[in-house]
C-alpha cells in the first residue's frame, strides 16, 4: 500500500524528469504499481482509511510522485454533475485541446508540494486523452471542467512540469477574460 512516506516532495530530481513510456502490454510489476496508485487515491478520499494511515487526500497521482519515472497516472474525481472519472492509465497523451482556458478558482495543490502556492493555473478547458487502461484496452476520453484540469496536472508530472510552473510570477492572480472559472 502506498502511503505519504512513498510520495516524494518538490526538489526531488525525479519530479523534473520526462518519464519513460511503458512498453505494452504492461508488465505485471507495472500493473501492480498502477493498481497501488489508484488504490492510494481512492483510499485517501475515505476519511477513516486516510486518518488511520495518515494519507493526504488526493484526486490524482502520477508515477514520478512515487519516484518511478514511468508514464502512469491514477485519477479518481467527480465533476460538477457528480459523474465519477476513475482511471488507472498507461502512457496517457493529450491528443487535442481547446484554445479556451479554464482554472480552479481555489488554485491547485499537489501531494508532492507541502506548502500553499498562491496563484491561478491556466489549463485547457477541454482536452481529449488517449491512453491504455490497466486491463490493456486502448481508450480515448473527452474531458472538461475539473477532470480536464486533473488530467493535465497529472500528465504534466510525466513531463517534469509542476503546477506552479504555470503561475505567472509577476501577476499570479490575473485571469484572462475568456477563461472559465472552475469551482472545487
Amino acid at each position: 500500500m502506498i502511503t505519504m512516506e512513498d510520495i516524494i516532495r518538490e526538489g526531488h530530481p525525479t519530479l523534473r524528469m520526462v518519464a519513460s513510456e511503458i512498453t505494452l502490454p504492461a508488465s505485471e510489476e507495472d500493473k501492480k504499481t498502477l493498481q497501488s496508485m489508484i488504490d492510494y487515491v481512492k483510499n485517501s478520499q475515505r476519511p477513516e482509511i486516510a486518518e488511520k494511515y495518515g494519507l493526504r487526500p488526493g484526486i490524482g497521482l502520477a508515477a514520478p510522485q512515487i519516484a518511478i519515472s514511468k508514464r502512469m497516472i491514477a485519477i479518481h474525481v467527480t465533476d460538477e454533475k457528480d459523474q465519477l472519472y476513475s482511471y488507472a492509465l498507461f502512457n496517457p497523451k493529450i491528443i487535442s485541446h481547446s484554445i479556451e482556458k479554464s482554472y480552479l478558482t481555489s488554485g491547485e495543490g499537489c501531494l508532492s508540494v507541502d506548502r500553499p502556492v498562491p496563484g491561478l493555473v491556466l489549463r485547457h478547458a477541454r482536452i481529449k486523452v488517449n491512453a491504455t487502461t490497466i486491463q490493456g484496452e486502448n481508450i480515448t476520453i473527452k474531458l472538461e471542467g475539473l477532470p480536464a484540469i486533473v488530467f493535465q496536472h497529472e500528465i504534466d508530472h510525466l513531463n517534469g512540469i509542476m503546477f506552479y510552473d504555470h503561475i505567472d510570477e509577476n501577476d499570479p492572480f490575473t485571469v484572462p477574460s475568456d477563461a472559465l472559472p472552475i469551482e472545487r
